[in-house]
């Protein structure tokens, strides 16, 4: 097939049925069986709605056919269109579903949602699809959280007078060049800098407020993975709250990060205010506290009441960082009125993706300034 007849083809599949007496095509064997699929989808005219039939089977099919014939991202794409097109959420319920989609967070999320109406034959072809997704993400973005919380730790915790057995002598050595004695051909070290004394006493504490309306569904996977990471650190002291008009403490569930996830329940209304008093009673220690609010800050309780606590919390030491979300969507819709007035309680709000989380949680654990995005 030369250029131009490839070019027709792929035409004539995006286009559709209606295009092609314009286009000349006429889809063949494969390509007869991927442009199936997208009508199916997308359909045609005006008003038009796709054909994948309201039956289990069908749309098990039609699942099995777009897994074969395009790429995993656009399979996690076209799950998402048909979700909201065609009504799959209720087809979800049936197991064989489940265990032909594509996994992604997205669907986690949608899953979640559903987790308190699933059927018992369904929950746990439903677990083992968000498992699937906490194991992809865990290999993403475990071993660098540990890695740069701990550094910030050790960070933090490094001596200005140490014992002789607690001298870093690299650092000590490179933070005193310029006090190099060029005739005896030694270094005299006027700071000594000290390795963090190895300890398995908790070092700062980090609480993960969770708001779990139904446009936080990608933040509240994302956030219940990093909690479940964080509580590994014995050094950390990891508290993870999730939210609606309710507050759920998921902490001792924080071992198993999809415990932690059907912890939640996804698609309540908003009341942070009643959020932070929770988290205000998990504050041990204020100035070694940091304390992570996700959500879009649309209040649905007492909006003066939240931010006369948040102002509270700031006053007492925390440091106090409000993520409007933590994924890979993008700009979210949020609060702008609400953002402004944590802003001028020196409260940053702003969003961040997950593998800018990290470094984000080492800079607040060291009380440094805040790499916003």
């Amino acid at each position: 097939m030369n250029e131009a007849e490839e070019r027709l083809r792929r035409w004539r599949l995006v286009l559709g049925p209606e295009a092609a007496d314009g286009v000349g095509v006429t889809p063949e064997g494969r390509d007869r069986r991927i442009d199936e699929s997208l009508e199916a989808l997308y359909g045609g005219g005006e008003g038009r709605r796709g054909g994948l039939g309201a039956s289990a089977p069908n749309v098990a099919r039609w699942l099995g056919d777009i897994r074969e014939y395009f790429p995993a991202p656009v399979v996690q794409v076209m799950q998402r269109d048909a979700i909201e097109r065609l009504d799959l959420t209720r087809l979800l319920l049936e197991p064989e579903l489940l265990d032909a989609v594509e996994p992604d967070v997205r669907l986690v999320g949608t899953l979640l949602s559903l987790a308190k109406v699933l059927p018992e034959k369904a929950r746990e072809s439903a677990r083992a699809v968000v498992r699937k997704v906490v194991a992809d993400l865990e290999a993403r973005l475990a071993d660098r959280t540990r890695a740069a919380v701990r550094g910030a730790l050790d960070r933090a915790a490094r001596a200005s007078r140490p014992r002789p057995s607690d001298i870093d002598w690299d650092r000590t050595i490179r933070a005193n060049l310029r006090h190099y004695l060029p005739e005896r051909r030694t270094v005299v070290p006027e700071r000594l800098v000290g390795h963090g004394r190895k300890s398995r006493a908790v070092e700062r504490e980090v609480i993960l407020c969770l708001d779990q309306s139904g446009s936080m569904a990608s933040s509240v996977v994302y956030a219940g993975l990093f909690g479940a990471v964080l509580a590994s650190l014995p050094t950390l002291k990891t508290s993870v709250v999730a939210f609606d008009t309710a507050v759920v403490d998921l902490t001792e569930r924080l071992h198993d990060p999809v415990d932690v996830l059907f912890g939640t329940r996804l698609g309540g209304g908003t009341d942070i205010n009643r959020a932070l008093a929770y988290c205000q009673g998990l504050v041990s220690r204020p100035e070694r506290t940091v304390l992570v609010l996700v959500s879009d800050l649309f209040e649905g309780g007492d909006r003066g009441q939240m931010l006369a606590r948040a102002a509270a919390l700031v006053r007492s030491g925390v440091q106090v960082i409000a993520l409007l979300a933590l994924s890979d969507d993008g700009a979210p819709a949020h609060d702008h009125a609400t953002a402004e007035a944590l802003a001028a309680l020196e409260i940053p709000a702003f969003a961040c993706t997950p593998d800018a989380f990290p470094e984000l949680l080492a800079a607040a654990l060291q009380r440094l300034p805040l790499p916003v995005p």
